[in-house]
C-alpha cells in the first residue's frame, strides 16, 4: 500500500497522507503507475458522465479538465520540455541537456501543449458521442504500462528520477500489467494499439533523444494516451 500511495503522490494531485517510506519503497513506486491510470481514468469517466447530461462538447472539456487536474499537468510539462529539447537541440547532447534543464519553456514546447490539449478536446468530443464512458479508464492505465517499458528498454538520460526507477522493477512487472491490458483488449480491442505506441514512443526516444528520462516518460504518457483516444475512436 506504501508504494501505491507513494506512485499516487508522484502521478496524481490527489491529497494524501504523507508514509514513511525508504529509498527501496520510491523506486518500487513505478509498479504502480498503471495502477495510477485506473484512478485518473475513472476520475476522466465521471466527468464524462457528468458532462453528458448537457452536452458532448461540455462533456468533453469537462473531462480534459478533470485529466490536467488530476495530473496537475505533470505529463504536458515533460511533452513540453521534449519538444523544446528535440525542437532546439538538433542532436547536440550538449545543448539538449541544457534545455532539458531549463524551467522555462519555449516557442516548442507551447505548441506542443497547446496541440495536445486541442487534439484530446476533439478526440474526446468524439468519444462523447460513440465511446462508453468506462471505455476511457483503460486510456490513462494502458498509457502509464508505457514508463515500466521504456524503463526497461532505454538507457537513462541522464542521473535523475528515471534513472533511479530502473533498480524498482523488473520484466515481471511489466508482464503482469501487460496481461492485464491484453485482458482488457477482448473488451476494448481497441486498446490493443498501445503494442505499437510504446515501442514506436521508445523508438524515438532513442533515435532522436538518446535515452529515457523523467520528460520522456511524462511525454510518452501524453502522446499514447491520444494515440489510444484516437484508435477508440477510429473504432466506434
Amino acid at each position: 500500500m506504501t508504494r501505491l500511495i507513494l506512485a499516487l503522490q508522484l502521478m496524481t494531485r490527489l491529497p494524501l497522507p504523507n508514509v514513511g517510506a525508504d529509498e527501496n519503497d520510491f523506486v518500487a513506486a513505478i509498479r504502480w503507475f498503471p495502477a495510477t491510470g485506473i484512478i485518473v481514468g475513472l476520475t476522466i469517466a465521471a466527468a464524462m458522465t457528468m458532462g453528458l447530461q448537457s452536452d458532448p462538447w461540455i462533456a468533453a472539456l469537462l473531462s480534459l479538465i478533470a485529466w490536467v487536474a488530476m495530473t496537475g499537468a505533470l505529463h504536458l510539462d515533460g511533452l513540453g520540455d521534449i519538444a523544446d529539447g528535440a525542437g532546439a537541440a538538433h542532436h547536440d547532447r550538449e545543448k539538449l541537456s541544457a534545455v532539458l534543464a531549463d524551467p522555462h519553456i519555449g516557442s516548442f514546447g507551447v505548441v506542443s501543449i497547446a496541440l495536445q490539449l486541442l487534439t484530446k478536446l476533439v478526440l474526446l468530443r468524439l468519444c462523447a458521442e460513440h465511446v462508453p464512458p468506462l471505455a476511457l479508464v483503460a486510456v490513462p492505465f494502458a498509457a502509464r504500462i508505457g514508463p515500466l517499458a521504456w524503463t526497461l528498454w532505454l538507457p537513462p538520460l541522464h542521473q535523475g528520477l528515471a534513472s533511479r526507477f530502473r533498480d524498482g522493477i523488473g520484466a515481471s512487472h511489466l508482464l503482469g500489467w501487460t496481461v492485464l491490458a491484453a485482458a482488457l483488449c477482448l473488451m476494448i480491442p481497441p486498446l490493443l494499439s498501445a503494442a505499437l505506441f510504446i515501442p514506436l514512443w521508445a523508438w524515438w526516444l532513442r533515435s532522436r533523444i538518446g535515452g529515457i528520462s523523467g520528460d520522456g516518460h511524462g511525454a510518452g504518457i501524453e502522446l499514447v494516451e491520444s494515440g489510444l483516444l484516437f484508435a477508440l475512436v477510429l473504432a466506434r
